[in-house]
């Protein structure tokens, strides 16, 4: 296993992702001078769509 394979969620992947497949999903915001952050949800691919399996807050911690 690596931190980042196949099949990748993206508008360049060529294939379809199985169902079944568990997977992340990373997006972030980064603002110059500021700094960034992001988010990750875990996700298992079903039929009929995604179920995210992801319990954590989404609330930010700011120290």
């Amino acid at each position: 296993l690596a931190v980042h394979e196949s099949p990748r969620f993206s508008f360049s992947y060529p294939g379809e992702v199985p169902s079944g497949a568990v997977m992340t999903v990373e997006p972030g915001i980064y603002i110059p001078g500021w700094g960034g952050v992001r988010i990750e949800d875990m996700v298992v691919v079903g039929d009929d769509g995604a179920a995210v399996l992801t319990t954590a807050t989404k609330m930010a911690v700011l120290s």
